[in-house]
């Protein structure tokens, strides 16, 4: 004998449900009711609490299942059974409605993306006005469509001229084409790499001979590294003329292609709202997205056509039953999220009164016991969902995080700590500024905070702070 869990189908159904953020649920729904002819959308928005579900749901049988079997008083049983459920939902002569009355598909199209033109595209719109003959002009579309985000290619003019396909084409051709290029959008794009970039870009302005030339061609690296005294010793030049040239090369495109490759924020839909008023934050869902979802009032008629043949009775129970599970698992998800997400604030209420500098160590398998789920069905909740709050639209997972307890026996959260760094960091005295031991001895002297250096350091590269070294100014 063996003990071995199975997950019936409607089980993963749900589960992947309760995963899906709004705009993706959106995207699911549609596809379900394109699928089965007994769902469709509800002309009017859901009304009642915020933990109301999506009308339409009707009670299981006590083994959890409701099916129509071939047997017609089943079919029978089981029109009486949505009869009644009929009856309950339109009682007081209309469905419950939300509050919120928007469009679902007026709202998907507003948040639709733009979709950008490639860096290929708007090179080649360019091309149009060259002057180039027919043989260079398709080395030169081949050259747009081969550069990368930055406007980099990462080839010489002889593997160009192999790889193109353009018959007759040689170096020289390629050549030519790149000066076009150059000429008409950016004086280094297809550059090589960084080093080539500026260089290129230096050459554009009658930079031939100067110092910065100097510095980008044998002392990159040092730039990189803020290690100007070093460059100033290998020159023979002045700390202040180094730092004079730094200045130009800061002038210099090192992304020639960027300003032609287009780019889009991904739109976020909040899938919970967290609202303050008089002092009491009430959180709720966002019923803006996602369309309410009702039995067609054609499943009588489904039903009734079921008496007349096998196929046809086997064809509407399958769907009806499809319907039935795929409108539960959405209301599981409703209700699961809320719940997760009420707990979740009730935990940060002080995030919510002070910022960041409130947010409190939280981790999942709090919530879970609290709400009485496992912990994967917490991280399948938060996952890719977002929360409006009164502090701004942040991740759901954002809101479970470590921390570290202070010598007054209070606990700091890790993004707690990492704003403090942020903010030492932002009040340094850049000619000397902070190490990371510094930093952490600051954050004890101020805070009560007992953090190692390691810990300092780890913290800094999540936020993108260069090391001291490199922020440092001469």
């Amino acid at each position: 004998m063996e003990q071995r869990l199975i997950q019936s189908p409607q089980m993963i159904q749900a589960m992947q449900i309760l995963q899906l953020p709004a705009l993706d649920l959106v995207e699911r729904i549609e596809q379900e009711l394109n699928e089965n002819p007994l769902l469709e959308k509800s002309e009017v928005s859901p009304e009642g609490g915020a933990e109301a579900g999506f009308e339409g749901g009707f009670e299981a049988g006590g083994d959890g299942t409701a099916t129509a079997g071939s047997d017609p008083s089943v079919l029978d049983a089981r029109l009486s059974e949505l009869e009644r459920f009929d009856r309950d939902r339109w009682a007081d002569g209309r469905p419950a409605r939300y509050t919120d009355d928007i469009d679902p598909k007026h709202e998907a199209l507003q948040n639709a993306e733009n979709q950008p033109k490639t860096l290929g595209e708007a090179i080649s719109e360019e091309l149009a006005l060259s002057t180039l003959n027919d043989q260079a002009r398709e080395v030169a579309e081949y050259i747009a469509n081969s550069l990368d985000d930055r406007g980099f290619l990462g080839a010489t003019p002889d593997e160009v001229a192999r790889e193109c396909g353009v018959a007759g084409a040689t170096a020289e051709t390629v050549e030519r084409a790149l000066a076009d290029l150059r000429h008409q959008i950016h004086p280094a794009l297809a550059a090589r790499d960084l080093r080539e970039c500026l260089l290129l870009q230096l050459d554009a302005h009658s930079h031939h001979d100067s110092l910065v030339h100097e510095i980008v061609e044998r002392h990159l690296d040092d730039v990189i590294t803020n290690r100007l005294p070093r460059i100033a010793k290998a020159t023979g030049r002045s700390l202040d003329e180094v730092v004079q040239s730094l200045e130009v090369l800061r002038s210099l495109d090192p992304s020639p292609g960027a300003s032609y490759a287009g780019s889009s924020a991904a739109a976020i839909t909040p899938d919970v709202l967290v609202e303050e008023t008089d002092g009491v934050y009430e959180v709720r869902l966002n019923r803006g997205t996602v369309p309410t979802l009702v039995l067609s009032p054609q499943y009588k008629e489904y039903l009734k056509l079921a008496r007349k043949g096998e196929g046809e009775r086997d064809w509407v129970r399958k769907r009806l039953e499809s319907a039935r599970w795929f409108i539960d698992a959405i209301q599981q998800r409703q209700s699961t999220l809320l719940r997760i997400s009420q707990k979740v604030f009730a935990h940060q209420r002080e995030f919510l009164e002070r910022g960041v500098r409130g947010l409190r160590p939280l981790r999942m398998q709090e919530i879970a016991d609290e709400v009485g789920v496992h912990i994967s069905t917490v991280s399948r909740a938060v996952s890719g969902k977002y929360a409006q709050t009164p502090r701004g639209t942040l991740p759901l997972k954002y809101f479970f995080t470590g921390g570290t307890e202070t010598d007054d026996g209070e606990v700091e959260s890790q993004a707690s700590i990492k704003q403090r760094i942020a903010e030492l960091v932002s009040k340094e005295d850049r000619a000397n500024p902070l190490s990371d031991d510094q930093i952490a001895a600051l954050l004890h002297e101020q805070d009560r905070i007992q953090i190692a250096r390691r810990t300092v350091t780890k913290y800094r590269k999540a936020l993108q702070i260069p090391s001291s070294t490199q922020r440092k100014t001469f």
